[in-house]
């Protein structure tokens, strides 16, 4: 049978069970539903499930495996790689499955598989309540945690995955099941970093703390100042509470009204402060960066929620990021990051987020050995026009060579896109990655979710 006929054959058996919509390539709404984040990404699904329920999940995963085609797990859309998307098999499109309920005296927030940060948030904020999210309103929360979940809070409140207490599965039998500390507790563990390689998570359960305020801070400089400002930035770090997210980042300066018109459009070294409290308490910490005397700044305490959307970037721009993390900074790091300017996009951004607090001091043994890491260096590439793909995406490279000698091994699955299986074994470190294939191997041993950064199931 062709994969035409098979993709007719799976339409017909979803529809005749089947809550939500089945979409086809001639249907309208298909380009709207397969469109990504990343708008180099440009794949065309056979079928897209828009899934209502778990019901619908488990039958559009058995129709995919009955008729042997290729399976792909929508939820934000988000992922640099595009992996949301399959070329011509079945998309499951969990985004109509983002309910999120919170319960304020546990402390804990349900959400569904196609929960995005921002639903999470504004749902959190009512009760004065967070958790750590990713750094961008549009991230989809369930491909953020599962792949560990580093975001402004960590420091604070650890991972995202450190604040995990169950995930609902639709596995590759199509059978439901409830990973927790008590319930599938291998699969419970591989679920904190081990991302979408072993079902589809239809919903999960996260652990919430109080946040009475927050502060965001931003001061920016002429680019030429930026050696000295990484410089001071770095040292700002070695003191800096578990209260301090933030990062410094060479940035095109934005249109806003903090922002001096000599430094709009233009190349600034950036630093931002993300702060988890009030604005008077938060003064005095950034009282460093004043001093240096900013062209740009503002400090504001704002809703958490408002916080997550200020560094959102608009939607269809094409993307290639990737990410080190560093075993040290020093001046020589330093320079070698500032080098690295040579040949960046302009609307890319060259990022070096602090690590430590928490998320060093957890010992809970999850996949994410890259926790230890006091600083990550994140070039993240964005660009409009196709004919700069390949000058966009060799100055990424460029940055990862340029920073190597500093560099743990280690990196984050979700600061990247498809970079191949060494990087993938780099994610997981080769014992974790042993044990990961193990569950595999017991969940999902004809791989059958592999777009994704793949684990292989042991043969």
């Amino acid at each position: 049978m062709t994969t035409l006929g098979r993709n007719a054959v799976a339409a017909a058996t979803l529809h005749s069970a089947f809550d939500g919509d089945v979409l086809l390539p001639e249907d309208p709404g298909y380009d709207e539903a397969r469109t990504v984040f990343n708008g180099a990404v440009d794949h065309r699904p056979g079928i897209i499930a828009q899934c209502t329920s778990p019901d619908d999940v488990a039958h559009a995963v058995v129709a995919a495996r009955d008729m042997g085609l290729e399976i792909s797990v929508r939820g934000g859309g988000h992922g640099v790689a595009g992996k949301a998307v399959t070329e011509g098999g079945l998309m499951v499109d969990l985004s109509r499955m983002n309910e999120v309920t919170v319960d304020p005296g546990a402390r804990t927030a349900r959400f569904g598989g196609g929960a995005v940060m921002k639903d999470l948030d504004g749902a959190a904020e009512a009760f004065g309540l967070a958790t750590t999210g990713g750094r961008a309103s549009t991230t989809g929360l369930g491909g953020f945690v599962l792949g560990g979940g580093s975001g402004w809070l960590e420091r604070k409140f650890g991972l995202a995955c450190d604040n995990l207490l169950s995930v609902e599965l639709v596995t590759a039998e199509g059978r439901f099941i409830e990973a927790s500390e008590k319930r599938h507790p291998e699969l419970f563990w591989a679920l904190h970093g081990g991302g979408g390689n072993f079902g589809v998570a239809t919903a999960m359960t996260l652990r919430l703390h109080e946040l009475p305020a927050f502060t965001a801070a931003l001061f920016l400089w002429p680019e030429e100042n930026g050696r000295e400002i990484l410089g001071a930035y770095r040292d700002f770090l070695a003191h800096a509470p578990d209260e301090v997210g933030g990062g410094f980042v060479f940035v095109t300066g934005p249109p806003e009204e903090f922002v001096p018109p000599q430094l709009q459009g233009q190349r600034c070294a950036a630093v931002a402060v993300m702060y988890a409290g009030p604005e008077s308490a938060a003064a005095e910490v950034v009282a460093p960066f004043v001093d240096l005397e900013p062209e740009g700044k503002m400090v504001a305490q704002l809703p958490y929620s408002i916080a997550q959307t200020l560094f959102d970037d608009p939607p269809g721009m094409r993307n290639y990021w990737s990410a080190d993390y560093l075993a040290s900074f020093p001046d020589e790091a330093a320079d070698a990051f500032v080098d690295c300017l040579a040949g960046k996009p302009l609307l890319s951004q060259h990022v070096m987020f602090p690590g430590g607090g928490a998320v060093a001091r957890n010992t809970d043994g999850w996949p994410v050995p890259w926790r230890g890491a006091p600083y990550v260096v994140h070039p993240f590439g964005i660009w409009e026009d196709p004919a700069e793909d390949t000058s966009a995406r060799e100055w990424v490279r460029n940055v990862r060579t340029t920073m190597r000698p500093w560099s743990t091994g280690d990196v984050y699955l979700n600061f990247i896109g498809d970079e191949g299986a060494d990087r993938v074994l780099a994610g997981y470190g080769e014992e974790n990655y042993r044990r990961l294939a193990a569950v595999k191997t017991a969940y999902d041993p004809g791989n059958l979710f592999h777009l994704n950064h793949n684990i292989k199931p042991n043969t």
